[in-house]
């Protein structure tokens, strides 16, 4: 066995304030059946924390109860204070997904010796162990590495590999796959035993995909359940009483294929996995979201038997396994369990937010100075815009706040596709204005001026962190797409003026613009869906001339089309994107991916290239409002004749469009 492969914890008790050493009776239901043979183990899970340690929103730039280990920390002390015997693992994805993140990794750097801010609130927590999450590796193998070395606990990942041997216990791997840890348990007369507990980490195999360009060549992956086949058998070889599996994977379904991404349940059913810990999907188990799934019982809080946990994301829940543990001969047995994850907020019916719990101040102390600099990092500038980058006009014209989410969607999935069966297909890109006015008002739009582009701007450009999705649709189901999207139109008399346009059932976030094709959109024809998705006119045709590369789109023509999780999984109900044409499913969120493509980019060309607009209907005109600033830019309207109307209604501006 080598260092690389193993990593045993000298043997320390599990000191939990000042109740170390204390009977268990008095702190847990447990305890009053536990007997000189029987100790209680607590379990405590963060998971997908991606550097939130304040409760903050970098990109709204302001303090927010939703979010952040300071919070989840004043459940880990609660926890700690009332049991004698305690862990605390993490499990992945604590490295990158907020400006901190970016922060550290794009412009203060890691250098030897460096410690890394939520490493350093982790130390501060004294977390037992943790294991990778597939955004570990979004800056690249130095960066990782750099900052595992500041760690104060072990990080075990089994299933990354820097050479492949002919079995996963041959492999050489990039970091410990598993740890021991040698501990003392009080029993309920108060006695104390030891016990060693080992845990198991693992990785979606889709980071060879998600970040070729940092890990092709360097590293490979394998199977989450063949790799723990292989390992867990020498964990009780060593003498581990319980194995802990640190399943950064999702829960789906029960069947295992090689290389799934999601395979909590299958890996659940691997002999001597005691307890098992997932995460990745920023959900929470047990509740009632995987009730029905197949080997998975939300009432035990079981998956495949096996006590289990998903402790949500960014430090909203943490999770919690209580073990009932017996002595069985010279080892130790789970003989009951209960499993909860506890939020750090709750949400009323009218969707009001009521924080359960205070930030720790030592763990804000501990990353106090990363905080304010990532608030300067915030409110300046990361790149350029060489155009103004506003939605006054998003929903009547081709719209530069839509196009920059297109374009840096557009860049990620061609990437993504590269080596796949689907290199060399057509990519398109769908995106929607999210702020349009509407309920929100009329000052409720995208309006950032050409020039510098703070990170905090990006919140302007995309509100919702959905992450990224590719789906394979046809000609027809593209028209049909753009079909859906048209709903946002009432249909207009030709040879009349001053007509309505937009339908106020119909909401800005479903009014998809494909880029990549040309369009037009006759306004004269009724509308062929409703504005949930519903069949109204099933023959009715609004998208004309369709062109691909200049030539009219094929029905039959295959093409991708990037867009978000909401969308592809079937949100809004459009043609071609209800969750069975997905042929990638990316970890990153879009906001994210408009990030790192003004970082790479460093001056950006959100122009709007005008490939879509209204057909000419002669003598005809619409009304639209709109926010007041938008006369100061009508001028950068493309395709579209558009002149002032007067005022609209509760302080909107409105607007003539002559067809």
């Amino acid at each position: 066995m080598t260092r690389l492969q193993h990593h045993s914890i000298s043997r320390r008790k599990f000191l939990a304030g000042s109740t170390a050493g204390a009977s268990l009776i008095a702190l847990h239901p447990y305890s009053a059946f536990a007997a000189s043979n029987q100790a209680h183990l607590r379990i405590m899970e963060t998971t997908d924390v991606h550097v939130h340690v304040f409760p903050y929103d970098y990109y709204s730039d302001k303090e927010i109860d939703t979010v952040g280990l300071a919070r989840t920390a004043a459940i880990i002390e609660a926890i700690r204070s009332e049991a004698t015997n305690s862990m605390l693992v993490d499990n992945g994805d604590f490295l990158q997904g907020n400006p901190m993140g970016d922060y550290i990794a794009y412009e203060r750097g890691m250098k030897d010796g460096d410690t890394h801010p939520v490493i350093q609130a982790m130390n501060t927590l004294s977390f037992d162990a943790s294991t990778l999450g597939n955004h570990e590796f979004n800056y690249g193998l130095d960066f990782l590495m750099k900052s595992l070395d500041g760690a104060n606990f072990p990080i075990v990942s089994a299933n990354v590999v820097k050479k492949t041997g002919a079995t996963p216990r041959e492999d050489e791997t990039l970091i410990k796959p598993y740890v021991t840890i040698d501990r003392e348990v009080t029993d309920g007369a108060g006695n104390p035993h030891p016990i060693r507990v080992g845990l198991i980490g693992f990785v979606p195999p889709q980071i060879i995909t998600w970040d070729r360009r940092h890990l092709e060549g360097k590293v490979q992956t394998r199977d989450i359940v063949k790799a723990a086949e292989a390992w867990v058998p020498q964990m009780l070889e060593e003498g581990c009483d319980i194995i802990v599996a640190l399943s950064h994977s999702g829960i789906a379904q029960a069947e295992h294929s090689d290389g799934m991404e999601n395979a909590s349940v299958p890996l659940g059913r691997v002999d001597g996995i005691d307890v098992l810990l997932t995460g990745h999907s920023h959900l929470v188990f047990p509740s009632p979201t995987y009730d029905g799934f197949a080997e998975v019982d939300v009432t035990t809080g079981t998956i495949s038997g096996k006590p289990a946990v998903m402790a949500g994301f960014w430090g909203s829940h943490m999770g919690l396994v209580d073990l009932l543990l017996e002595r069985d001969g010279n080892r130790w047995k789970v003989i009951s369990h209960t499993c909860e994850a506890r939020p750090i907020f709750q949400r009323g019916e009218d969707r009001s937010i009521t924080p359960l719990v205070e930030s720790v101040p030592a763990v804000l102390a501990s990353v106090q100075s990363e905080h304010d600099e990532t608030l300067d990092y915030i409110r300046r500038a990361v790149g350029k815009t060489s155009a103004p980058l506003h939605s006054y006009f998003s929903l009547v014209a081709d719209d530069p706040s839509v196009q920059i989410v297109s374009i840096a969607q557009k860049w990620y999935i061609e990437e993504m596709m590269k080596g796949t069966e689907y290199e060399g297909l057509p990519i398109l890109s769908a995106a929607a204005p999210f702020k349009a006015g509407g309920r929100g008002g009329p000052d409720y739009y995208t309006d950032v001026p050409a020039g510098d582009v703070a990170i905090k701007n990006v919140a302007d450009l995309y509100l919702y962190p959905n992450t990224i999705r590719a789906v394979k649709v046809t000609g027809a189901e593209l028209k049909d797409w753009l079909e859906r999207s048209a709903g946002m139109f009432n249909q207009v008399t030709e040879g009349e003026a001053d007509q309505v346009l937009l339908n106020p059932d119909f909401p800005s976030y479903n009014f998809d613009v494909i880029d990549g094709v040309t369009y037009e959109i006759d306004l004269s024809q009724p509308s062929k869906y409703g504005p949930k998705g519903e069949d109204l006119n099933p023959g009715a045709s609004r998208i004309v001339n369709l062109m691909h590369d200049g030539q009219p789109v094929d029905p039959a023509a295959e093409f991708i089309i990037a867009t978000n999780n909401y969308r592809a999984s079937g949100g809004g109900d459009f043609p071609g994107a209800k969750g069975d044409t997905i042929i990638f499913e990316g970890p990153d969120t879009n906001r994210d991916i408009i990030v790192r493509y003004i970082h790479e980019q460093g001056t950006i060309n959100p122009t709007a290239d005008a490939n879509w607009h209204f057909k000419a209907l002669p003598g005809t005109s619409v009304l639209f409002d709109t926010g007041p600033k938008a006369a100061e830019l009508i001028g950068d309207v493309k395709a579209v004749t558009i002149e002032p109307a007067g005022d609209g209604p509760d302080g909107f501006a409105r607007f003539r469009i002559t067809l």
